[in-house]
């Protein structure tokens, strides 16, 4: 696989691993949104979250809690984010399943995911879709 999370996962590229067992990694994301910017990701190679067996989503999002509430005490943080992107469309730029852990420091720590309000949420029209 020429993934580069399966580069990292093989050895092939260094990285700053901070947790490792037989299902999952976790490393420093290189980019740093914020300090302690870190990537929980699966050994083996899944695309997407709908890609990923049930036990091994589970045991991965076990070890994203404890490593969340590590981080966040470690980096003396305000708050975290915990941030996971499916597709091209919600950002997911690297074809590999992972999860991303943010710890927050303040409004102007660089890293802002927002949500806008939607003027006119047809919630009946949603509803009806996805029950």
């Amino acid at each position: 696989m020429n993934c580069i999370f399966c580069k990292i996962i093989n050895n092939e590229i260094p990285s700053y691993k901070i947790y490792e067992d037989e299902l999952v990694i976790a490393f420093l994301d290189i980019s740093q949104a914020t300090k302690g910017h870190t990537l929980v990701v699966c050994k083996e190679h899944y695309e997407t979250l709908f890609d990923i067996p049930e036990k091994t989503f589970l045991h991965l999002m076990n070890i994203v809690k404890k490593l969340a509430k590590d981080i966040y005490e470690k980096t003396d943080a305000n708050g975290i984010n915990i941030l996971q992107n499916n597709y091209l469309a919600a950002g997911q730029t690297v074809h590999h399943f992972h999860v991303h852990i943010i710890p927050r420091y303040d409004e102007q720590d660089g890293f802002n995911p927002t949500f806008k309000e939607n003027e006119n949420p047809n919630l009946d029209e949603v509803f009806n879709l996805l029950k």
